[in-house]
């Protein structure tokens, strides 16, 4: 059987959980739980399971003179927790739920989330489990070409609990908007949580229920 690390420097496709689209580029680094592609214009940082299919295909070596990757100095290896955390204050494109991309910055990381601070949804805590992929913005680019005045860096706040399932407790009885609100469904007062099922009553008053590991992400508008 062939050892991924032997398709390093090689082309490759990657198909992405609910991604519509493959990514293709070069296996640039590999980790124990994530891999780097540069696509020929970006670093693109994909969790390895959500990697659905990696196949090798044919075309040149990479372009001489990469630019450096922007999240690296481990010696050690590299791997999802630590990507997260050089990205801290860093601007980033993530990709969380299918074709729908936020951008913004990692503000926090705690056991089994993250929170990633947007100029349009502000502070989105997002599940760990469901990162697609992150790609770093090259050095002095802005989300919408905002300048620092309009889109400061600034720390959270904030006082965050340790894990995912926490968090939305602290949240009960408030107006929160569920996976970026790619449903109406999604969209409510989160009433409570209740073996991992949570209740949430959506515009019309009507109770609607999901499993806990359904939730990628949660904010207040």
């Amino acid at each position: 059987m062939r050892n991924l690390r032997s398709l390093l420097n090689r082309y490759v496709e990657l198909q992405i959980s609910d991604a519509a689209q493959p990514i293709r580029g070069w296996l640039a680094d590999l980790g124990q739980d994530i891999l780097v592609v540069y696509t020929g214009a970006n670093y693109v940082y994909a969790p390895l399971v959500h990697v659905r299919r990696l196949k090798l295909l044919n075309a040149s070596p990479p372009p001489a003179g990469l630019p450096e990757m922007p999240y690296e100095n481990m010696n050690d290896g590299i791997s999802y927790r630590k990507i997260l955390m050089n990205a801290k204050g860093m601007f980033s494109e993530l990709c969380i739920t299918g074709e729908q991309t936020v951008h913004g910055y990692v503000n926090s990381v705690m056991n089994d989330f993250f929170v990633f601070y947007s100029p349009v949804h502000h502070s989105v805590i997002v599940s760990l489990q469901h990162l697609k992929y992150l790609i770093p913005y090259p050095q002095g680019e802005t989300p919408y070409a905002l300048t620092p005045e309009q889109f400061p860096l600034k720390p959270s706040p904030l006082t965050y609990a340790r894990s995912f399932d926490q968090q939305l407790h602290k949240l009960i009885g408030e107006f929160v908007i569920l996976n970026l609100g790619e449903q109406a469904s999604c969209i409510g007062v989160l009433k409570g949580i209740d073996q991992q099922i949570v209740e949430l009553s959506d515009a019309s008053g009507t109770p609607v229920f999901q499993h806990l590991s359904h939730i990628k992400t949660v904010h207040l508008p």
